[in-house]
This record gives structure tokens, sequence and C-alpha cells, in this order.
């Protein structure tokens, strides 16, 4: 099928830009997600699953009605344009603006390796063009919020409860605003109870080098690593997140989590104060008998990891070990004896296990440490975007630790 813009007096999409606060959590960069259909046999509530789906394939006479909210008309071309945004992508025909849809979290444009194209549609030509260098709706100005109030405080000179080192990478500006804007204005961060601090590779781009060095600069919360950014050696910066605890603060405990994570510093320390019987500590939302993966995207080697299992070891996204085991993390890295491993927090797990050969170690397990999403009364949340943090920190600071369930 090849398509066209039908003849449409309006399209749901209209009037994109200037919606109202209650629209935000609908919107891509501003331009709202119209990715609904409507048809005329929606299943009533009341009614069965069963009985719904007899109805519709059971003596039916005709399909059910549909309402395209997209301008195709079969055998007639159409212009489809695609263009990055700074939150998602935004998709027009006929240069009206139908459709948008947020990234996946963590994403980055330079992931995208290709364009595909399913379905009954002929492609008849296709132009490229390159990326700006600066896209219309991103500046520095409009992500980063250079403003006294978020930039961090000085290490202090004496001992902290808990550092908390978060792994990002170079280009989320965007996510490290968030983050400076709500959970790193707790009150135990305030106070310097607890210190939070930004790990970050460099980038193969000297323009995104640059302007994460104006960042480091002016909010002095980043710790930018000697190497270019790849998944294999994120490893690495956990290892640097164990040595900044270990030689800039004197940290009772060290937490590692992603800068998709939002955490509940208050209830983390609770949480690890609770459990500390005295014992070498390690806290988040434990696996046991977990098995390497052969295939897929993560695909292990039997040369990278010969064993049948896996130690136990905590989700990336947010996780506490004490002190004592992140020195131990350190010495063993400094006379080359630590293991490394491509999965960072399989690592942890296997230097946890060998610490706990040497004394042993209390393992604290809870849900609430969210490996996926969000939970009520979570103690972490994982995938959290910009605007989801927001939500979430207006939700705390209002006494409710209720998560926000939109991209």
């Amino acid at each position: 099928m090849a398509g066209a813009l039908a003849h449409r007096s309006s399209s749901p999409c209209a009037g994109a830009r200037g919606l109202g606060h209650e629209h935000k959590a609908s919107t891509v960069d501003g331009f709202p997600k119209c990715e609904k259909w409507i048809r005329n046999d929606i299943v009533d509530t009341k009614e069965s699953k069963t009985t719904s789906w007899l109805k519709r394939f059971i003596g039916r006479a005709k399909k059910p009605a549909m309402t395209w909210p997209f301008p195709f008309v079969e055998e007639r071309l159409f212009v489809l344009t695609i263009q990055a945004g700074v939150e998602g992508f935004h998709i027009y025909v006929g240069g009206r603006h139908m459709t948008s849809f947020p990234y996946r979290p963590g994403f980055t444009l330079e992931e995208a390796t290709g364009l595909f194209v399913k379905g009954d549609v002929d492609v008849h030509s296709v132009y490229a063009t390159a990326l700006p260098m600066s896209h219309p709706s991103f500046s520095l100005q409009q992500v980063l919020e250079m403003s006294e109030k978020w930039r961090s405080r000085p290490l202090p000179k004496r001992p902290v409860s808990l550092f908390i080192g978060i792994l990002s990478a170079s280009n989320h500006f965007a996510e490290r605003m968030a983050v400076r804007k709500t959970w790193m204005q707790t009150p135990e961060i305030k106070s310097s109870e607890a210190v939070a601090r930004f790990f970050v590779a460099l980038n193969s781009r000297k323009e995104v080098n640059v302007m994460l060095k104006k960042e480091a600069e002016y909010f002095g919360d980043i710790v930018i690593l000697p190497f270019i950014d790849r998944y294999e050696l994120v490893v690495l910066k956990t290892i640097a997140i164990c040595e900044y605890g270990v030689q800039n603060l004197t940290a009772a405990n060290i937490m590692k989590c992603d800068d998709d994570t939002f955490v509940r510093v208050d209830v983390v320390l609770r949480h690890i104060k609770l459990n500390n019987g005295g014992k070498p500590l390690y806290v988040g939302n434990l696996n046991l008998l977990h098995r390497p993966l052969r295939t897929g995207k993560w695909a292990v080697t039997d040369e990278e990891w010969p064993e049948d299992i896996y130690p136990p070891y905590a989700n990336g996204p947010g996780y506490v070990i004490s002190g004592d085991i992140a020195k131990f993390i350190v010495s063993q890295h400094a006379n080359q004896s630590l293991r490394l491993f491509k999965m960072e927090d399989v690592s942890m797990g296997l230097w946890v296990e060998k610490f706990n050969s040497t004394k042993p170690v209390q393992y604290s397990h809870s849900w609430r440490f969210c490996q996926y999403g969000c939970l009520e009364n979570y103690y972490t949340a994982h995938y959290q975007s910009p605007r989801q943090m927001l939500c979430l920190w207006d939700k705390l600071i209002r006494g409710r630790a209720s998560c926000c369930n939109y991209r």
C-alpha cells in the first residue's frame, strides 16, 4: 500500500504546542502522543473477556468500524517525516504533526543504527539529512538551569553515612538536571549526612565533552572518568565510585545507582540502619541462582563466564555496600587481583562473595529497590524519565511515595 493525505478538516494533534499542565504527561517535547485509534466495539468493563471474544468472532456480520487518526488513503502517495527531538521521535504526514513517541529510557541518538519500515507500504524514495549540531528545541540554557540553588555543596571533612555514586552518560544533561532538582535536594544531602556525585566517562564527540566540562565546572557534582564510554567499561565506573567513597570521603556506606533512578535517601538510610547488625552489609534487590544468558542482547560467552550460575547479586539500578567492602574492592583493584566482568552488578556480587569468604556479610534483600519501573512505597524507582522524576518529587514532598506511571 502507498498512502496519501486524506481530506480531513482538522487533526487530533492540531494545536500541539501550548498545552496546559494537565496534558504534559502525554506530551513529548511539547507535542501530544496521538497513538490511540477509535473503534466502535470497545469492550464494556462489565462484560467478561470470554463474552467479548465470542461476540467478536462468532456470528459477527461485519468488522468493527475504525476511525483512523492517520490521514492515509490506499494507492496514493504521502510524505512521511520522522524528526528526532530531545525527548523522542515526532511523526509528520504531509507536513502535519500526527504523533510522537518518547525515547526508550537511557537511549541516545548515537545508538540508532537504522530505520525499518514494516507493513504493506511501498517506499518510493528516502531523503535523509544529518542531525543538526543543536536541535532547534534544545540548548544548554533550556536543559541546564545555571542557578546557584542546584550547585552541590563542598565535600564535608567529617564522615558521612552514605555516599551515592550515580552512573550517567556524557550527553544525559536532562537526566542529571532532573536528579539535581529532585532527590538531591533531600535534607540528608543538603545537610551532608549523604553525598551524591555523577560518574561520567568521555564521549567520542568533542562538542559533547566541551558541554560536559562546563556543566561539571559549574555544578561541582560530576566526576569525569578518563576513558570513552562503552558498556563493557561500566564496571570501571563502579570501581571509581568505591574509590571516591573511600579516598575522597569517609563513607560508612556506598550506594550505586543510575541517572534514571529516583532514590528516597531517607528510607534507604533507615533500611541500612535497621539491617546493620555489625557485619559488612550488601543491600538491594538480590538475585539468587541466576543463570547467564547465552543468546540475545545480554548474551555472555562461555569464555566470559564459564560457570553455570552467577553469584548472589543485587540489581544494578540501586544497591548499597558497606565501607569495608568498598575498601576491599579498592585494595584488590590496586594490586590487580580483582576479577572484572562486563556486567557491573554481577561483578559486585562476585566481589562481595569473595569478601564474604574472609568475613561474613549481611545480605539484605528488598523488592522496594525496584528493578523495573516503580512500586508504591518504593525505596528506589528505576527507568524514570526527567518528567517522571519531577512528578515523583512533587508527590514525595507532599508526603506520598507513589508512582508516576507515564513516559
